[in-house]
């Protein structure tokens, strides 16, 4: 086999490899996510699987320790709730009553655990017009 076709055959195995490596990376971010209520609706069968869960913080739940590594809340749906417990680094706008989604495991039907929560920012998504 000449040179140029083992550069050839050399970079087709490269090119390959990262195209799998970058799909395989891209397909864990276009993960759904299920809302409060599909999750419990499905809590037998997700146990012990990795998810992101769709609710609302409910009021007088949330619970942030001082270094901002720790946080407990219940996580409401239209008409199930799950209590959270979130570790690792939090959003600063974290509050009561925020939208957000938890990206963890269903470690039982009644607890989510947490790595990694994401909030919207109310000010970005308002309706165009309003300030």
């Amino acid at each position: 086999m000449g040179t140029g076709r083992t550069l050839a055959l050399g970079a087709g195995v490269i090119a390959v490899a990262t195209a799998y490596w970058a799909l395989s990376g891209a397909a864990a971010t276009w993960q759904y996510y299920l809302t409060v209520d599909e999750c419990m609706d499905q809590a037998a069968r997700i146990v012990g699987s990795r998810l992101r869960i769709h609710g609302t913080v409910g009021p007088e739940t949330l619970e942030i320790d001082r270094n901002q590594q720790l946080a407990r809340f219940v996580l409401t749906g239209e008409r199930e709730c799950v209590q959270v417990i979130c570790t690792g680094t939090l959003p600063d706008n974290l509050a009561e009553g925020m939208e957000v989604v938890v990206e963890g495991y269903l470690e039982r039907r009644d607890l989510v655990r947490g790595h990694k929560v994401m909030t919207k920012c109310a000010s970005k998504y308002a309706a165009q017009g309003r300030t």
